[in-house]
């Protein structure tokens, strides 16, 4: 038995602005170079991916990807060092909290036996 937690950051309108979806697009495109390569992986329209890193964009006042157009070896799109890092910071707060949080049920509920896990039920 295992608790699920699910991290991402909201504004204050509780519109999404961060999160594992967006993480996991970022990481695609570093990986292949096209957010249409990445969309395609991760499930979602090109459309939308670009939205998704236009909204982020705003957020943290920067640039996260670099696009150059063209058929050459440097063409395609890059992530910026400040998308990198986003993604490495948002990586160490999920991890965080789920550590924590699988720690801290373990404490409140398995270590009190308040749940039942199948190993210690009689069937």
């Amino acid at each position: 038995m295992e608790i699920k937690v699910k991290v991402w950051i909201e504004d204050e309108h509780k519109n999404l602005i961060f999160g594992s979806g967006k993480t996991e697009i970022l990481r695609q495109i570093e990986q292949t170079g096209s957010i249409s390569e990445a969309a395609k992986k991760v499930g979602m329209n090109y459309k939308k991916a670009w939205s998704h890193i236009k909204i982020l964009e705003e957020y943290i006042e920067d640039d996260l990807v670099i696009t150059k157009k063209g058929r050459g070896e440097d063409s395609g799109t890059k992530l910026t060092s400040k998308a990198k890092e986003l993604i490495s910071l948002y990586k160490t707060l999920d991890e965080d909290i789920k550590n924590y949080s699988k720690q801290r049920f373990k404490e409140l509920f398995l270590d009190k036996e308040l749940i039942k896990t199948k190993e210690n039920i009689d069937v």
